[in-house]
Parts: structure tokens; C-alpha cells; sequence
């Protein structure tokens, strides 16, 4: 057991811990990614696969991390490896607990430099220099200058030109996010990450209603093109058709649309990424946690599927087409975006408002990554908070460092968003769903989800999470590795073989869990003495 005399933080309000797990769900992937996978696979039809993942992996997952979070905070592990050596009673289940510290720590290494963009094309927007023309490559190319993907490097030599330069460059831009994201998480969890995300949310919430409005109310801007009006645009997305002349059935039968939806469900509620369980271990024992739970799972489809999926595919769709409605989340949120901004009334303004959107939604999820290992380095090493951060500080920079260098193709990127942000995740969440249902038991399980709470959780859930979640898991998980093992394009694991910057990519992180892996080790020998202390103390009471 950790050391109980050590101070421990606390949520301040029950509001702000709802917030506080919202906005680390709340991210690009609500605006972005959500959209552009709707607008991609089959229109309205994508919304029977996404919600049967919401109803039989989100919401299930999402409940369990709540209770494992919250007993193991019970028993004063606040970390990932802490929280499972508190639910199964061996030093393996800390050494699990591992990939619960390198998934987020590695995915803020990334995430905090796109973060970064969304702050450059909100400040661009806002002065006019986003005002390219209606030449859609006039955009791809100022994101391809912005980012340097054209050769490693690029991005720093375009920095270093000029000092005046510098601080709207993705340079500068990256150094003024990583000291906003450190200065908050340096205040800790109530003055900090629950403050920030206190008026953050509401702001985003304000900016995304804005932007909202202005899309709705376009209706047919150009009398020419009459097909392409805000009815039409709408339809492009909610429509429960198929493309390419394919019936509702049809466009069911497509696997790969499964495999995405499911994957877009991990991304959205943040499962499987190990915060929901430190976040929740902050909780007094009888705090209430299954309407908390299902009230942070509302708030972020609220903004993903009634704010990000009406603004993002209709405005494409009125101003570029059909075809101009999809892409990747980079080409949707970077290229595309900011043509049809350029071309839409008081468009300027709408483009620095979305973009500031993106960064506060963000700035919210970036927030919660590292305290999973602050976590671990307060209770497990004895560490206090700002040798904590500064320690966390030291490693992140290096690893965005390696990011914004190795910009080529956005290959060390791409790369780590893979096998950490994607792989890394469903591993994670299956371990989360067999302690929760099969080591402390769907019986335990149910009492410590039910316990404090202010709505009643149909048993029914227990056994979904027990039996259907994890098959659904194996399923998705074992078919999605093979078809990107077979794809011709886009095959990750080729690229590993025959890419040195994939191969540094994957070095880095597997050096990064040695050392968590490391401070696993002296953290259990901590905890180890400490239980024995106790132990000692209990036998000499009479």
C-alpha cells in the first residue's frame, strides 16, 4: 500500500471532475476525426455500428474504469500500476498497469504539437493570412510549409529564419503550448486541470454553437450550384444510404466501416487510455460514479455528434461538393476547412473561432495525459509534484522534439499514433474489462459501481462487460491486425520494416516503457516496505 501520511490531491467539486473527464474525452477527434469517418464510410449507415460500439464498449468500459479508478484510489493508489496491483494482489498486475503510463504520456508527445496548429490556424485566421484564394492547393501548401512534412527538419529551418517569425511558427507555437500545458498541470489537479477545464468547456461548447449557427444558416450560397445547399449537405452525412448506389444493407455488410467505428468510440470517450482510471481514483469512496460516468459519456457525444458532426461535413459539402466532404483528419481540419472558411461570409472570424475551438477541446485532453505518471512518481517514488513535472517535462520534450524534427510525411507522428494511440489502446482496454469482470468480479464489480450512486445500473451491464465486450474486443481487434497486415497501402507493419524514422519512432516508445517499467520496480519495492511496515504495526496492536 502507498504512503497514507503522503498528501493527497483531491477534486474540488463533483461538476468539476465531470468536466475534467469530459474534456479529456472532448479532442480533435470530435470535430475531425468523427466527421470525416461519418462523411467516409456510407453516410447515416456509419451511425448503426458506431452506436452498437458506444451501447457495447464505450459506455461498458467506460463504467468499469470508473469503479477500478475509484476502489483503488480506496485503497490510496492513484496510478495505473497502483490501481491494479490494488485489484489483483501481485506485482505482474503492476508491471500490466505499465502500458496505462506509456499510452497517454506517448500520445502528448504528439498531440500537444497538433494542439499547436490548432493555435497557429486560429491566430492566422484572426490577422487574415489564411486568405488564399479559392485554389484548394493554395491550402495544402501552407499546411505542408507550416508542418515541414516535406523533409525532416523543414520546420525548424523555416522557424530559425526570422526572430519575428518565430512565435507563429509550429515552432514557437509548440514551445507557448507545452509552457501553457506544464504551467497548468504544474498547479495540480483543483487549481489546474479542474479549473482550466471549468471555463474551457463552457468556452468550447460557446464557440462550437457559434460556428454552428453560421453553418446552418447558410442555405444555398451560390444560386449556380443549387444542389449544394444545407439540406443536401446534412443528408451527405445523415442519410442511412450507401454510396457509390449501394442499399442501407449493403453499406452494413462493409467490416473495415465496424473496424473504424469501434475505433472511433475508444478515441472519443477516452477508454483504454488509463486517465478515466487515475481521474476517478481522486474520488471519496462513496462519491457517486455510475451517473458521473454516464453524464461525461453524454457531454462528449453531445459535442461530437450534435456540434462536430453538423459543422464540419456540410460546410465542406455546400462549398466543395461530394467529394470535397471527406479526407483524412488532417486534410478535413487543415486543407479543406480553410477553403470553405475562405469562401463562406464572415468566414475569417468563423475560421479563427473553430480553430481556437480545436485548441481549447485540445488543451482539455492534453491536460490529463501526464497525470497518470505524475501519479506514479508521487506515490510509488515519493516524488512531490514539481520534481514530478519537471521530470515529465524533461521526457515529453524530447519525444515532441522528436515529432516536430522527424516531420517528413508526418511519419514519426503517424507512426506513434499507431502503435501507441491505436494498438496500444485496445490491449488496455481488454486488460481494464478482465479485472473488472473476471479478477475482482462481476459481484464486486457491481457493488462498487452501484455504491453512492444517484441512478440505478441495470445488472444486465455486468454481464455485458463480463462476456459481450471482450468478445466484441477479440473480434474487432483480431480483424482489424489482419486486414492492416494484408493492405496493399497504408500497411503499418511494412512500413516499420522498411522505414528508419518508424523504426526510431518505435525505439523511442519501447524505451520509454523500459523506464516506466523501471520505476514500476522501485515502486513496488516501495510499496512492498510499506505493506510490511503495516503488517508489523497491525501484529504488535493488541
Amino acid at each position: 500500500m502507498p504512503d497514507t501520511a503522503r498528501p493527497r490531491e483531491s477534486w474540488g467539486t463533483r461538476v468539476g471532475v465531470i468536466l475534467a473527464v469530459t474534456g479529456s474525452a472532448v479532442g480533435l477527434g470530435n470535430f475531425l476525426r468523427f466527421p470525416g469517418k461519418a462523411a467516409q464510410y456510407e453516410g447515416g449507415a456509419f451511425m448503426v455500428p458506431y452506436f452498437i460500439a458506444l451501447f457495447l464498449l464505450g459506455l461498458p468500459i467506460a463504467l468499469a474504469e470508473w469503479s477500478l479508478g475509484r476502489y483503488g484510489g480506496s485503497k490510496g493508489y492513484n496510478s495505473v500500476p497502483g490501481i491494479f496491483r490494488a485489484v489483483w494482489n501481485s506485482r505482474a498486475a503492476s508491471y500490466l498497469g505499465g502500458i496505462g503510463l506509456l499510452i497517454p504520456v506517448i500520445i502528448y508527445m504528439y498531440y500537444v504539437y497538433i494542439e499547436a496548429w490548432c493555435l497557429g490556424y486560429a491566430y492566422k485566421f484572426a490577422v487574415g493570412e489564411m486568405a488564399l484564394g479559392s485554389d484548394p492547393a493554395a491550402y495544402s501548401n501552407f499546411f505542408s510549409t507550416f508542418i515541414g512534412d516535406s523533409e525532416d527538419g523543414a520546420a525548424l529551418t523555416s522557424a530559425t529564419q526570422s526572430l519575428s517569425g518565430f512565435l507563429t511558427s509550429s515552432l514557437g507555437l509548440l514551445l507557448i503550448c507545452f509552457a501553457l500545458n506544464f504551467f497548468l498541470i504544474y498547479r495540480g489537479l483543483k487549481k489546474g486541470i479542474e479549473w482550466f477545464c471549468k471555463w474551457a468547456m463552457p468556452a468550447l461548447i460557446v464557440c462550437a454553437v457559434v460556428v454552428l449557427i453560421r453553418v446552418l444558416t447558410l442555405g444555398t450560397p451560390n444560386p449556380d450550384l443549387p444542389d449544394r445547399n444545407l439540406l443536401n449537405g446534412l443528408g451527405h452525412m445523415w442519410n442511412p444510404g450507401g454510396a457509390g448506389g449501394k442499399t442501407f444493407w449493403q453499406a452494413l455488410l462493409n467490416a473495415e466501416m465496424w473496424l473504424e467505428a469501434a475505433g472511433q468510440i475508444f478515441f472519443s470517450l477516452s477508454v483504454g487510455f488509463g486517465i478515466v482510471l487515475c481521474y476517478s481514483s481522486y474520488l471519496k469512496p462513496d462519491d457517486d460514479i455510475a451517473l458521473s460516468s454516464v453524464t461525461a459519456s453524454a457531454g462528449n457525444e453531445f459535442c461530437e455528434v450534435a456540434l462536430g458532426g453538423l459543422i464540419a461535413i456540410p460546410a465542406a459539402f455546400i462549398f466543395l461538393g461530394p467529394k470535397g466532404a471527406g479526407g483524412s483528419t488532417f486534410g478535413l481540419g487543415f486543407i479543406t476547412l480553410p477553403n470553405v472558411f475562405a469562401a463562406m461570409p464572415a468566414g475569417r472570424w468563423i475560421g479563427a473561432l473553430f480553430f481556437f475551438l480545436l485548441f481549447l477541446a485540445a488543451v482539455t485532453s492534453s491536460l490529463s495525459m501526464l497525470q497518470p505518471a505524475i501519479a506514479l512518481l508521487e506515490e510509488g517514488l515519493g516524488l512531490g509534484r514539481k520534481a514530478s513535472v519537471a521530470f515529465l517535462g524533461f521526457i515529453t520534450a524530447i519525444g515532441a522534439g522528436f515529432v516536430f524534427y522527424f516531420s517528413k510525411d508526418v511519419m514519426a507522428l503517424d507512426t506513434m499514433d499507431f502503435w501507441v494511440g491505436t494498438v496500444c489502446i485496445y490491449v488496455l482496454a481488454m486488460i481494464e474489462v478482465i479485472l473488472f469482470a473476471w479478477v475482482m468480479g462481476i459481484e464486486k464489480g457491481f457493488a462498487e459501481l452501484t455504491r453512492g450512486a444517484e441512478i440505478k445500473i441495470p445488472r444486465f451491464v455486468m454481464y455485458i462487460i463480463k462476456y459481450v465486450s471482450p468478445t466484441y474486443l477479440l473480434i474487432i481487434f483480431g480483424v482489424w491486425i489482419y486486414q492492416m497486415a494484408t493492405a496493399q497501402e497504408g500497411n503499418k507493419f511494412s512500413t516499420l520494416a522498411e522505414n528508419p524514422i518508424a523504426q526510431l519512432s518505435v525505439g523511442l516508445m519501447l524505451t520509454t516503457l523500459v523506464l516506466f517499467l523501471f520505476l514500476i520496480a522501485q515502486s513496488n519495492k516501495r510499496w512492498d516496505a510499506q505493506e510490511a511496515r503495516a503488517a508489523a504495526l497491525e501484529g504488535e496492536t493488541p
